[in-house]
């Protein structure tokens, strides 16, 4: 790589995609998933938000591995459009088939991204998904909520990453 590369890169940072700029990396780190319907679980997980130079979206890959095993558990990835008026639209697909539409909020001074769930398709029991992340002292965490065709919506992951 080209000495002054990496701020070249900088630069070239869609506007639409500045404010949330600091996500952009991979993080590392751990959660736990829990639910009325299944058995408790610990994993560890990365998540990687990218960015194309001059493109206006964020592109989202996540991955889950059993704490103790080691095994891969969940995969999903999709695409984060930011609006200048402090919107945002995500898709996601999981690895389960499991596909979800999401609409919401950003804002960076809080260090906040709310979603909320437009579509959850290909799921027979799950109705709706929400996910809150917060960025504080180089720290990014998540809650994710989920009703089902027998549960109120209710937590249901929740994660703690370091930016590597």
């Amino acid at each position: 790589m080209a000495a002054g590369t990496a701020n070249l890169s900088e630069k070239m940072v869609h506007p639409a995609v500045k404010p949330l700029s600091d996500l952009l990396g991979t993080w590392k780190g751990e959660g736990e998933g829990f639910f009325p319907t299944i058995s408790s679980f610990n994993y560890s997980e990365e998540l990687q938000f990218t960015h194309s130079p001059n493109k206006p979206v964020i592109a989202y890959s996540q991955k889950t591995w059993n704490l103790k095993s080691g095994q891969p558990m969940h995969s999903e990835s999709g695409y984060w459009r930011p609006k200048p008026d402090g919107t945002i639209e995500v898709v996601i697909a999981q690895s389960t088939g499991l596909v979800e539409v999401q609409k919401g909020t950003y804002d960076m001074k809080e260090g906040v991204v709310k979603l909320k769930s437009e579509l959850v398709g290909n799921a027979s029991k799950v109705k709706e998904i929400t996910r809150v992340f917060k960025v504080e002292n180089y720290e990014l965490s998540y809650v994710v909520e989920m009703a089902t065709s027998v549960t109120d919506l209710q937590p249901h992951l929740r994660a703690s990453l370091k930016k590597l």
